[in-house]
């Protein structure tokens, strides 16, 4: 299901919607970095594109970071 969030991006208010996962993923995201949830997404949304809205921004920072963790679990390749 998809549900609309809030945070306070350097001091301004932003919503974004995002699937249960995602969220729930980028929690989990926080947590693994020690830092808040809110600086987690401000971090996101000062590096995306002037061409990506925010909720599209979270979901490839999540899916980035997935197959990050994927690859450096994986056994090299010669």
């Amino acid at each position: 299901m998809i549900r609309k969030h809030s945070a306070t991006l350097h001091g301004h208010r932003t919503s974004f919607s995002l699937e249960d996962a995602f969220w729930q993923e980028l929690k989990e995201i926080a947590v693994a970095r020690a830092m808040p949830l809110a600086q987690l997404i401000a971090e996101i949304d000062d590096q995306r594109g002037p061409d990506s809205n925010l909720s599209s921004a979270l979901r490839v920072y999540v899916l980035e970071w997935l197959k990050a963790k994927i690859l450096a679990s994986s056994p090299g390749e010669a």
